[in-house]
């Protein structure tokens, strides 16, 4: 479904990403990890064209989109929960999530993405009306998911869901991310949580300095030395 290959970026004079690669399939949940500063979130900016390449490719249902702008990806099915939320608090959480189907696409599914929105996060509903800025940091979460949802995408890259939110609400949030596969969504997940975002995952790369280190199926990472010494303090 998308492929990144030899992708090379980063900010100014100040290079991040070396030749990572990377391919998500269809209705799976791929995750990246890797320690602060691996370049985690670069690489998710850069597929989402919010940071251009410097060189390689990245290809999406076939097509080269390695030089769309943010906006066409999210007009061909592509969308990004990004970290920090970056929501409206002053709007109602409705309206944020009005916000989200502003493409053509979305908006001939606003209905049938809303129910799916309500259905996965029930509180959402009984905040509609409510300024989003006065709700709780895994409330607030949710609405950043969810608005990512009323694009209708088919490929959602999520950017550190957990960050900064209870732990009930944090396993509430993954518990969501594990229904959009069964919903038929494919998920691009970067995650600090590494033992909860391997627990839903089906893929798995580590990021390095800028490099993919290692990739296989989730158990095949769990049961890696390095992951167990390095990530899980075993």
């Amino acid at each position: 479904m998308l492929k990144v290959e030899g992708i090379e970026s980063g900010y100014d004079m100040m290079q991040v990403l070396w030749g990572a690669g990377i391919e998500v399939k269809r209705n799976m949940i791929t995750t990246i990890l890797g320690p602060n500063g691996a370049g985690k979130t670069t690489l998710l900016k850069t597929i989402m064209g919010i940071v251009p390449p410097w060189k390689g490719r990245v290809t999406y249902a076939n097509e080269d989109i390695t030089g769309l702008a943010p906006h066409l990806k999210v007009a061909k099915g592509i969308t990004m929960v990004l970290e920090g939320r970056h929501l409206f608090p002053n709007m109602t959480v409705g309206d944020n999530l009005r916000i989200g189907a502003y493409t053509g696409r979305a908006m001939k599914r606003a209905g049938h993405s809303l129910a799916l929105v309500y259905s996965l996060f029930p509180i959402l509903q009984e905040r509609a009306g409510q300024k989003t800025g006065t709700l709780s940091g895994g409330e607030q979460q949710m609405v950043a998911i969810a608005r990512a949802l009323m694009a209708n995408p088919d490929l959602i890259l999520m950017d550190e869901p957990s960050q900064g939110i209870a732990p009930r609400l944090m396993t509430e949030v993954f518990r969501a991310i594990a229904k959009l596969k069964e919903q038929g969504l494919t998920i691009l997940l970067v995650e600090q949580n590494v033992y909860a975002s391997l627990e839903i995952s089906d893929y798995a790369y580590v990021l390095e300095k800028g490099k993919i280190i290692l990739e296989g199926p989730v158990e095949k990472i769990k049961n890696s030395a390095e992951i167990k010494r390095t990530y899980l303090g075993l």
